[in-house]
């Protein structure tokens, strides 16, 4: 089993978080929402797997790049 780090592909400010320490879930899935320039953009899993941290909350700003979470595969 290897984890996977989740990064943002935008900056921007965490809206939603849809999963928790412990979730399992599948590929491409939404995990989180970011919201950029009054447009949501889901931030999806890459490889189904387990939530292992979650590294933002809802309110934080991100980074362009910025690891968002990681998946345990």
């Amino acid at each position: 089993m290897a984890d996977t780090t989740i990064c943002s592909e935008i900056a921007g400010t965490v809206w939603k978080v849809f999963v928790e320490v412990g979730d399992a879930v599948e590929a491409d899935v939404p995990l989180l929402l970011l919201e950029s320039m009054k447009m949501e953009i889901p931030v999806v899993s890459s490889d189904p797997g387990v939530v292992v941290e979650i590294f933002v909350a809802v309110g934080d700003s991100v980074a362009q790049g910025s690891p968002v979470l990681s998946i345990r595969c």
